[in-house]
């Protein structure tokens, strides 16, 4: 790379394309974190001038009681929508690559395909399935006496983690998936020659090996879930139970384009950034240290 110009030609797109579009809007944001803007008059007609406000939107942000509400409802969101998430991929991709799987390469593009469906067209299908009156699904509980209301405060919650995990598990099995493939077949004669049932193969061999997949998926997942915004607004036309502030990125667009202000905006983003890094160093920390406690 230092001796020749090549590369750097070859690369130059994408780097003038990741400078532009992800890096400066970063830096942007981090420095409009530590702005506030004055308003001079009843609707700013006297002029508006940006002023340094040091950590006041930091502080303002970790005091609003409904960012922080957001913050632990995705939370307990991650534990439980991305802990089924990974088994259900997990266990879709061990069926898949195992012998005895009948037309394997069907049922994986079956299983991607919702991944292919947009956020918000899959909110909007999900949401006939959900709202009384239009929902079969309501209707047939209905008719065996169970009455549940999908969108309410109580439950809306996970009604937006059914359509997460519905358009995300099959995506993560791709993943788990290419791991598996490339799992040398050499072991598995060996497991086979030392008498290892499909079960003592799937605990002593693949599982371990396809770790680092794993850990990429709840990496991914992990953000994803920190960033959940498309769902929850598509849904609140529908539901009562979600507000304009119901998960941390909707606070942080309600701040900006609902209440004009840009500098407790881009605090928010800035600390959704710092969380997702914090809780995938957590994972992947734990993952290292479980991983060399198996070595010895």
């Amino acid at each position: 790379m230092r001796r020749s110009k090549a590369p750097w030609i070859l690369l130059s797109p994408f780097l003038i394309l990741f400078l532009f579009t992800m890096v400066i809007p970063i830096i942007i944001a981090i420095g409009q974190s530590f702005m506030t803007v004055r308003r001079e008059g009843l609707l700013g007609e006297k002029g508006v001038s940006a002023q340094f406000a040091g950590l006041d939107n930091y502080i303002a942000a970790l005091s609003n009681e409904n960012f922080i509400a957001s913050i632990w409802r995705m939370l307990l969101f991650g534990v439980v929508q991305v802990t089924v998430m990974i088994v259900a991929a997990t266990v879709l991709a061990l069926l898949l690559e195992s012998a005895a799987a009948k037309w394997p390469g069907f049922f994986r593009s079956a299983y991607f395909l919702p991944y292919g469906i947009p956020g918000v067209i899959a909110t909007i299908l999900w949401s006939f399935l959900y709202v009384p009156g239009l929902s079969p699904i309501v209707s047939a509980l209905d008719v065996v006496g169970i009455q549940v209301d999908f969108l309410s405060s109580a439950n809306v919650l996970w009604a937006i983690a059914n359509i997460v995990t519905w358009t995300y598990t099959g995506y993560n099995m791709l993943i788990i998936i290419a791991q598996l493939k490339s799992i040398p077949g050499e072991l598995y004669e060996a497991a086979k020659i030392d008498g290892a049932g499909a079960w003592r193969t799937v605990w002593s061999i693949q599982l371990p090996l396809i770790r680092p997949a794993l850990m990429l998926t709840i990496i991914f997942s992990i953000i994803g879930t920190l960033q959940l915004f498309a769902e929850p607004r598509v849904l609140k036309a529908v539901s009562t139970g979600i507000t304009s502030e119901y998960t941390p990125n909707m606070s942080a667009y309600a701040y900006a384009f609902q209440y004009n202000d840009i500098g407790m905006a881009s605090a928010e983003a800035v600390i959704i950034a710092l969380a997702a890094f914090v809780l995938s160093a957590i994972a992947l920390g734990i993952s290292n240290r479980s991983q060399r406690g198996g070595r010895k």
